[in-house]
């Protein structure tokens, strides 16, 4: 499991959303990604995303060659 506190993920009132700019949707997906430049080759930040943003949010980062894998929010670690 992926840890979304050391991610950076979105929350509102304990709850994840989307981390798409100014969409306060229930986020469904979550979008592991580093930057090559920054950080070590396993380290995964989290973006979450909505159904609407997830295509948005993964072409962003794979155009910077920063997108790793997308999964389900249900298969990351909340804790």
């Amino acid at each position: 499991m992926i840890d979304l506190l050391s991610g950076g993920a979105d929350r509102v009132a304990g709850d994840l959303v989307c981390s798409a700019k100014g969409c306060g949707e229930p986020a469904v997906w979550g979008l592991l990604w580093n930057n090559p430049r920054l950080h070590t080759p396993e380290r995964r930040k989290v973006w979450l995303a909505c159904d609407a943003h997830r295509e948005h949010l993964e072409q962003f980062l794979g155009a910077r060659s920063f997108w790793k894998q997308t999964v389900p929010v249900d298969e990351l670690e909340t804790a």
